[in-house]
C-alpha cells in the first residue's frame, strides 16, 4: 500500500511543479494584466494544491500533514484577494483595456 501511495504522490508532485511552471510561464508571456492575473492565481493554486497533496501522500507523519493542511488553507484564502487586489490597482491605473471587458462595473464609481 505504501507504494502506491508513493506513486501517487510522485504523480502529484509532476503534475502539481508542470501546472506551476505553466503558470510561471503566463505569467510572463501573456499580453495583457488580466490575462497574467488569471495565470497567477488559478493554475498556480492549483499547482500548489497538487504539490502539497503530493507531499501529504508522501510524508504521512501528522505533523507534516497538519502543516501541509495549512499552507493549503493560507494558499487558498491569499489568492483569490491579491488576485482581486492586483485587478484592482491595474483598472484604477489605466492599465485594463476596458473593451476588453465584458462587464464594466466600476465603470460608473470614481477612481
Amino acid at each position: 500500500m505504501a507504494g502506491v501511495l508513493d506513486w501517487l504522490g510522485a504523480l502529484a508532485l509532476v503534475a502539481g511543479a508542470l501546472l506551476s511552471l505553466a503558470a510561471g510561464i503566463g505569467v510572463v508571456r501573456f499580453p495583457t494584466v488580466l490575462d497574467r492575473m488569471h495565470a497567477a492565481t488559478k493554475p498556480q493554486a492549483l499547482g500548489v494544491l497538487l504539490l502539497l497533496l503530493g507531499l501529504a501522500l508522501r510524508l504521512r507523519t501528522p505533523a507534516d500533514l497538519g502543516m501541509i493542511l495549512l499552507v493549503g488553507i493560507f494558499q487558498l484564502a491569499t489568492a483569490p484577494v491579491a488576485a482581486q487586489m492586483i485587478g484592482r490597482a491595474a483598472y484604477r491605473s489605466g492599465r485594463v483595456e476596458r473593451e476588453l471587458l465584458g462587464t464594466d462595473e466600476l465603470a460608473d464609481r470614481r477612481r
